[in-house]
């Protein structure tokens, strides 16, 4: 096979991506074809730069090293409207490489005067009520034959869709997503080209209230957030020809009109009436009776930003797998799997039909069980005009497995009902397997929750009342997540957004974007722990993963500034008593209606965390290049250290509250005393967990680092034995219970059948899903021991019923995986380790060197000693 480059990347953009942000993308790129030995020393870098109206230039530019992720840009700042191709070849001391496929990408808007679009909306009152009809807008123009090349940049005031002529905009969901408003208001960018024409020509926006002022967290929650007005922020840019550009902005030529949406809210659905559509709103010359020219809004102040994520997009669309027809028109179907989405139509029946949507996760006696929803209605409503329709409801999104349908005009037939599952569209990294469906079944509900809460912030569930960035939840699965898939993008963005809140408030909140939502709004603004610690935790795993230097420097301060405010509350005697936390939140063992009352001290669990983002922070430190930062927060590390031996650990190895949770801290975090000591308290732990079966007894703080703490210390059978338990507590007993993702308690459905009566009883939510991140690592045996993925472990560690494990990752480097068998006391290992990368083999017998390639192993297992 011939040495060649693939996979050329921009920043953490998906290929031929339009409208980003950065006057500096960085490159990488992949090598396949190499030859055993072969190290990257030159590098050549076709850069070919285009701005609108002008001719392309070209140039190579010569590089040196192996560095072949997130490489600096090599050619002058980029500027808006630019548009870009990059194509790289290598080689060692040999012949090069053939150049890499072109990459594209393209510049969007990136000052404030680049933009002439006004926000613009209906004038007059929004009007009051719970849930007010959105307008549409639209305006009709003229443009020149000969035309070259068109772009729409586009965001709102509420969540926009386009059209052009008639025609769509675009394949995104929900734009421009949810940034903290009040700072960042990202915007999207199209190529409209092909959707425009010489002559006469209409645009047209739908808006819907979103996150902007429709209804927003729980207890009944909070509406008008941002404001009570929606408004559209559109700028179409068309050039021609011989070069010429005409711009097409929301101003006050636009005119506002109603439509056929009712009502549409992200947590109550969309209640959309098709007689009322006007068929060619969005084509020229169409009577706009009733229409009124806009009014131009207030800007709101923020800046407008480009995404650095993927936007929401229908990624799947789900056949249910049952359909039980009740009578009248009604009937309940199973899609089969818990997801994020909405329904899609395809109906037949007489005008002035209404056909009515209901979702939920689970049934409870053959119907939708809706209390765990809590206030949130997640109806969708659909009045025909006559005759054939296809629908799907444009600015609402629910989670569900199950959904019921009445009003139903005839027979349901085969497709006319599917469910379009949405989310971010991020890009699929990381996949695991093992000889036990069981555990593969949970590793499945765990993408699934992911995938069903990166709804373009990761949110805590998809379907009840609530759906915020809940900190401690992404602080814990982190780590699985960035294995499982690329989330750089998204949760860069989303980390943005927590620093510029937690300027504001001088608070990292235990949710972004932060709302003062009682009883939230009357907490003291304490530091946290376990939530706050995402500030400084979730960008050292993100650059763990990835390698991104330039996230981890950004989100410098805001790290440095979480843990000032943990020090502060601290005092001098280290022990973060007296503030407000959290704990180990949902402990199984707390009462359903308090999950603050767990078994471990909620000051135990802070200071542990104390302990540990001071010494994560030495280590950011260290990969900025900033010695004295380091070697104080080290010093910080080891006094907080002292102080939690010497308040929670007996000299016998007991540690205060003798919980599972507390050893697993105690371990995970390095803050034994001493070996000894050390050796007795891992010991107990295990005689915890033996204890229970094998039962989980831990919460949000505790069930990441639980299984590791065991199989680190020497009791890997009692991490297998967590893991394969099927009594509740545990992962399986979901499994078992036909859960098809990652439940929010333990016990959400209980083992006689009901659902769990506690306020929060969410059959989604990923935190407790992040035990895959050490099946990632200690069951499959895969592991990066140098930032993206540069170097790598393989360390495959079998225990109880399991024979066979499997892990791969699509690395920066390209793709590393391991596969082991275990049979007749023999454990046979597969391995690939991408070019660019090294690794290291551990099978138990010691430790071997690997350079890239396939490379086979066997040892004798268990290992002798």
């Amino acid at each position: 096979m011939a040495l060649e480059v693939t996979r050329v990347r921009i920043e953490h953009h998906a290929p031929g991506r339009i409208g980003i942000g950065e006057t500096r993308p960085r490159l990488s790129w992949q090598i396949a074809g190499a030859e055993p030995g072969f190290v990257q020393r030159e590098v050549e870098v076709r850069l070919s730069r285009t701005m609108p109206g002008e001719s392309p230039v070209t140039g190579v530019i010569a590089l040196e090293g192996p560095d072949q992720v997130l490489v600096p840009w090599p050619g002058e700042d980029l500027r808006s409207r630019e548009a870009f191709e990059v194509a790289v070849r290598v080689r060692d001391a040999g012949a090069w490489s053939a150049w890499s496929d072109a990459t594209v990408a393209e510049v969007g808007l990136l000052r404030a005067d680049d933009w002439s679009a006004r926000p613009v909306g209906a004038a007059g009152d929004p009007g009051a009520g719970p849930h007010r009809r959105p307008e549409r807008l639209r305006r009709e123009f003229a443009l020149p034959a000969g035309i070259r090349r068109a772009r729409a940049y586009v965001t709102a005031h509420g969540v926009i869709e386009l059209e052009i002529n008639g025609q769509r905009v675009g394949d995104e969901i929900l734009t421009p997503g949810w940034t903290s408003y009040r700072h960042r208001l990202r915007y999207a960018t199209f190529d409209v080209t092909d959707l425009l024409r010489a002559g006469d020509n209409a645009i047209g926006a739908w808006l819907g209230d979103g996150w902007w002022r429709g209804r927003l967290g729980f207890g009944g929650g909070l509406k008008d957030v941002y404001g009570d007005r929606l408004a559209a922020i559109v700028q179409l840019e068309v050039e021609a020809e011989d070069g010429t550009v005409a711009r097409i902005v929301t101003d006050d030529s636009w005119s506002a009109g109603p439509g056929p949406i009712l009502m549409s809210d992200l947590y109550d659905g969309e209640r959309y009436d098709a007689r009322e559509e006007g068929d060619g709103w969005t084509l020229p010359g169409y009577a706009a009776e009733g229409w009124a020219p806009v009014t131009i809004r207030d800007d709101g102040g923020a800046a407008l930003v480009a995404p650095t994520g993927p936007p929401l997009r229908v990624v799947e669309t789900l056949d249910p797998v049952a359909v039980e027809a009740k009578g009248e028109g009604r009937y309940i179907l199973d899609f089969g799997q818990n997801h994020s989405g909405r329904l899609r139509l395809r109906a037949d029946g007489p005008e002035g039909t209404l056909i009515r949507l209901r979702h939920a996760e689970v049934l409870v006696d053959g119907e939708l069980c809706t209390e765990p929803l809590r206030t949130a209605e997640v109806t969708d409503e659909l009045t025909l005009a006559g005759g054939s329709t296809e629908w799907t409801p444009r600015f609402t999104i629910h989670g569900y497995r199950y959904a019921e349908v009445s009003g139903w005009p005839g027979d349901l037939a085969p497709g006319d009902v599917v469910s379009e599952v949405i989310h971010s569209d991020m890009e699929r990294l990381g996949w695991f397997e093992s000889s036990d469906p069981l555990v593969d079944r949970l590793h499945e509900n765990v993408v699934w929750s992911l995938r069903g809460n990166f709804v373009d912030i990761p949110t805590d569930c998809p379907q009840r009342d609530e759906r915020l960035g809940w900190t401690g939840d992404i602080q814990a699965f982190a780590p699985t997540a960035s294995f499982l898939y690329d989330v750089t993008g998204l949760l860069g963005s989303w980390l943005q957004d927590l620093a510029a809140e937690q300027i504001e408030y001088d608070w990292v909140p235990p949710y972004v974007p932060y709302l003062e939502i009682p009883p939230f709004d009357k907490l003291p603004r304490d530091p946290m722990a376990v939530w706050g610690d995402v500030a400084l935790l979730t960008p050292l795993a993100l650059f763990e993963r990835t390698g991104d230097r330039g996230l981890l420097e950004r989100q410098y301060a805001s790290a440095q500034a979480w843990l000032a405010s943990v020090e502060a509350g601290a005092g001098p005697d280290r022990i973060c008593a007296g503030t407000e936390q959290l704990g180990d939140w949902l402990d199984p063992n707390a009462p359903p209606e308090d999950p603050t009352r767990a078994m471990t001290d909620r000051y135990l669990v802070a200071t542990a965390y104390f302990a540990w983002s001071a010494r994560r922070l030495a280590r950011t430190a260290e990969h900025l290049d900033r010695p004295d930062d380091a070697a104080r927060y080290d010093a910080l590390a080891d006094e907080v250290t002292e102080a939690y031996a010497a308040r929670y650990i007996t000299p016998d190895g007991r540690v205060q509250d003798d919980s599972q949770t507390a050893y697993a801290l105690t371990e995970a975090f390095g803050l034994w005393p001493d070996e000894a000591t050390r050796e007795r308290g891992t010991a107990r732990m295990a005689e915890l967990v033996d204890a229970a079966d094998g039962r989980v007894s831990t919460g949000f703080a505790g069930t990441p680092l639980v299984t590791d703490a065991l199989s680190g210390s020497g009791h890997l059978e009692a991490a297998y034995r967590m893991l394969e338990c099927q009594e509740a507590p545990s992962w399986l007993y979901a499994v078992l219970n036909g859960g098809t993702t990652i439940w929010e308690r333990w016990d959400s459905l209980r083992p006689d059948g009901t659902v769990n009566a506690g306020d929060m009883t969410s059959f989604n939510h990923y935190a407790l899903g992040a035990i895959a991140d050490w099946m990632h690592r200690v069951v499959a045996g895969i592991e990066a021991v140098e930032p993206g993925w540069h170097r790598i472990r393989f360390a495959p560690r079998p225990g109880g019923s399991l024979t066979h494990a499997a892990a791969r990752h699509l690395t920066p480097y390209g793709e590393a995986s391991i596969s082991w068998e275990l049979s007749d006391g023999t454990l046979a290992v597969d391995v690939t380790v991408p070019v660019g990368a090294t690794a290291l083999l551990d099978m138990g017998d010691g430790e071997r060197e690997l350079g890239h390639g396939t490379h086979r192993a066997s040892v004798a297992w268990p290992p002798a000693g």
